[in-house]
């Protein structure tokens, strides 16, 4: 049971220090590469790649509790990044 009550208690805080931040998004600075930008971040909560005629392309995404970062990198360098908050009104609506 103590185990289970420690367990939890990490995952809340490592929940609530989040690296999904507008402070942390202005770090990521145009050239860094994929190791920079996951050292700044951790992991991403989603990745995917592609190879097209010797040119790869990346698209690592991070969702926190309250923001998402998305980043893309082509051959290992940053090209793209974008942090976005989901809106409120969305939030509430169900799809139907």
């Amino acid at each position: 049971m103590k185990t289970r009550a420690l367990v939890l208690m990490a995952l809340l805080l490592l929940a609530a220090c989040s690296k999904v931040t507008q402070e942390n998004f202005a770090k990521i600075q145009d050239g860094m590469s994929e190791q920079e930008v996951r050292a700044l971040l951790g992991p991403p909560t989603t990745s995917s790649s592609v190879e097209i005629l010797g040119i790869s392309g990346t698209h690592d995404r991070w969702e926190g509790s309250d923001a998402v970062i998305s980043v893309r990198f082509v051959n290992g360098k940053l090209a793209t990044k974008s942090y976005r908050k989901p809106d409120a009104k969305q939030e509430g609506k169900k799809e139907g």
